[in-house]
């Protein structure tokens, strides 16, 4: 997107409405999105306050506009993509909204422990019915694994073992899952390689449906901040839950999960990732309405964190699987509105679509990755390598 059209959209501000909509009209060409065309990706404005509404408040008020049904598009995904491969969000820095948020985060530590704890129990804590009916049976809220998978049970059971393998799970050894959700991987963890484990979260609902799906098994769960986690671990993972530390706080993690694991441990870090390191990185309209209080780390920020405390093994990228999660979530979403919708009402559901389809989109556009970093504390001797297409532990010469 140049600068002249730019140009041109913020001087739209004070002129008439025809000029907000020329304005949005060349921004949107730019990303090749038509307004009003027949291509699925194309967007139909309903409300010519939408032009003015964008123009002012950008990816937040384009988000707000579609939640209040000034505007609808089919293909909601290929839109963000191509806004992202357009890099739009960039184009609207001077933006007051994006302004003031960049200043809180310079200013302000959004990780501190109740920030943590609001931006958690915010989204985590809508509702179990929302998550079990979009979810698969086991309620993994990550990325799924598709290699070798055509449904997302399958997927999710992959993602799982690949962790298992990963982290080289033994009978007997304890693991830390930190940001656990609901206890699908300890559960399966304990299941099929017989491990025993400790669950930990801020999530009110997470950790009370844990303790019931995984009663039985040799798996405790505690609603707990993880810098408050005391103990020693043979493993140690998060899945999904480092974009919840913000950069502020990487370090205080790395150091963390350092203090608690064995000499000789591995440790799992799958996060969400992006190839450019921010301040404040996420999305207006995502910080307000889903994610508050997060932030996606970058490949450096990930390094400048462990740097001095762990070997990296291991880095893999596997963000083209995300999409197909992405997607997936919301066919199942969309399936079980009917049941859904008293609860909730429209207004969520637009929310809720917009979300999982403009992740989506960003996905698609590598504008976001999701990486699974492999940790060893003190190495591992003889090295850490594939063979017969899993992680094993390399021996010593």
């Amino acid at each position: 997107m140049n600068g002249s059209v730019l140009t041109s959209a913020f001087q739209a501000l004070s002129g008439s409405k025809n000029d907000y909509e020329r304005a949005v009209r060349e921004i949107f060409a730019e990303a090749k999105v038509p307004i009003g065309g027949t291509e699925p990706y194309a967007v139909r404005v309903h409300d010519a306050s939408f032009y003015r509404r964008f123009l002012a408040e950008g990816t937040l008020g384009l988000g707000e506009t579609y939640m209040e049904g000034l505007w609808d598009c089919d293909d909601i995904a290929e839109m963000m993509c191509r806004f992202s491969r357009a890099k739009l969000s960039q184009k609207f820095k001077r933006n007051p909204v994006f302004l003031v948020n960049r200043l809180r985060a310079k200013l302000g530590n959004e990780g501190t422990k109740s920030n943590a704890l609001h931006g958690v129990r915010s989204h985590y804590d809508i509702g179990n019915d929302l998550f079990g009916a979009m979810l698969d049976e086991r309620m993994v809220y990550t990325c799924a694994y598709w290699n070798e998978a055509d449904t997302l049970e399958a997927a999710q059971t992959a993602k799982m073992e690949l962790l298992c393998r990963k982290l080289c799970l033994e009978p007997g050894m304890k693991v830390l899952d930190i940001g656990c959700g609901w206890g699908s991987f300890l559960k399966y963890a304990a299941e099929r390689h017989g491990i025993q484990g400790v669950g930990v979260s801020n999530s009110v609902e997470q950790i009370g449906l844990a303790r019931k799906l995984c009663a039985g098994l040799p798996i405790e769960f505690r609603q707990q901040d993880y810098r408050d986690v005391k103990g020693s671990f043979d493993r140690v993972l998060s899945v999904g839950m480092f974009e919840h530390v913000t950069h502020k706080n990487h370090r205080t993690y790395m150091e963390l999960v350092h203090g608690v694991l064995v000499e000789g441990g591995l440790s799992v870090l799958h996060t969400m990732g992006r190839t450019q390191s921010m301040v404040r990185g996420n999305d207006q309209w995502i910080t307000k309405y889903i994610f508050p209080n997060t932030q996606v780390p970058s490949v450096a920020q990930v390094g400048a964190a462990i740097d001095g405390l762990f070997v990296m093994e291991d880095w893999e990228n596997l963000s083209t699987d995300y999409e197909r999660t992405l997607l997936a979530w919301h066919a199942n979403f969309t399936k079980r509105w009917p049941e859904l919708r008293a609860a909730y009402g429209e207004t969520f559901y637009r929310m809720w679509s917009y979300y999982l389809l403009i992740c989506a989109g960003w996905y698609r556009s590598r504008a976001l990755q999701l990486w699974q970093v492999v940790l060893s504390k003190g190495g591992v001797p003889g090295g850490y390598a594939w063979q017969k297409g899993r992680r094993v532990l390399g021996t010593a010469p």
